[in-house]
């Protein structure tokens, strides 16, 4: 058997061949390989990773053929940084980068290493997200950006770069559900809307909780006329419990949705 490589069998029987090396005491496995020259070359990589001079990933793209993009960069961060983490994460001075593939390098802050050493970044529908406890979380979420929020109009990065995740770079606009920051030349005030067949404008007002206490009295309304929606809800963390229900008594709803909700009530 060739340098670095054992073979091992499916349940079903077929033989494949699995690749392994031993760095600053730690035994690293480096992949499954259909045959015993390709286990052998992703070995010899990997040796290779470990042994020259490379001092950035970009350095080493064009001498890595067999072995995994997301190892290299393991193996490279191992070595050059002095800590093996099973992610494909480079370490930097004050950030680091987490590569989602050859040309895509996310930036997070020093904070984030500990989660994204457990957690890895996935993709679906141009959307990224990891799986924690069995559920699937957008990345978004740890800077208190809901699902629904749309980019440049909900949170925006600060220095147009997408690929920016540290904290600094990302500035949220409209933090609650079906609240919108409305500025003028004289003020600043915030409208909510709540989306039934099209959206439904409950009111503006001066506050963000008070926009976002009159969405959720409006949920509240909708359901008890029979809407049966799965409606998101705001957890208002600038109210207590009784600054809360003052706003949602008091608070005034657009006429115009209230007549919807009797039209809609009427009409079931």
């Amino acid at each position: 058997m060739l340098s670095g490589v054992f073979s091992a069998k499916k349940k079903n029987g077929e033989i494949y061949y699995r690749s392994s090396l031993t760095f600053r005491n730690k035994h690293i496995s480096l992949g499954s390989f259909p045959t015993e020259q390709l286990a052998h070359s992703a070995y010899v990589e990997a040796g290779k990773l470990l042994t020259g001079a490379y001092r950035h990933p970009i350095e080493a793209l064009d001498d890595i053929r067999v072995l995994s993009f997301s190892k290299m960069i393991v193996l490279l961060n191992f070595k050059n940084n002095g800590i093996y983490i099973p992610t494909p994460i480079y370490l930097h001075q004050n950030y680091f980068s987490y590569y989602f593939s050859r040309t895509e390098e996310y930036k997070f802050d020093i904070d984030d290493l500990f989660y994204y050493s457990s957690h890895r970044i996935l993709r679906r529908n141009g959307h990224l997200y990891v799986n924690d406890y069995g559920m699937q979380y957008s990345i978004l979420n740890r800077y208190g950006i809901h699902a629904y929020s749309v980019a440049g109009k909900d949170y925006l990065f600060v220095n147009g770069d997408p690929t920016d995740f540290r904290y600094s770079n990302i500035q949220v606009i409209n933090k609650y559900f079906g609240v919108e920051r409305i500025e003028s030349s004289s003020k600043i005030r915030f409208r909510a809307t709540l989306h039934i067949r099209s959206n439904y404008v409950i009111g503006t007002y001066d506050s963000e909780p008070a926009a976002a206490t009159a969405y959720n009295k409006a949920v509240d309304l909708a359901k008890k006329a029979g809407i049966r929606r799965n409606f998101p809800v705001n957890y208002i963390t600038e109210l207590n419990a009784d600054e809360y229900a003052k706003i949602y008594t008091e608070i005034r709803i657009s006429p115009r949705f209230l007549a919807f909700l009797e039209s809609f009530t009427a009409s079931h």
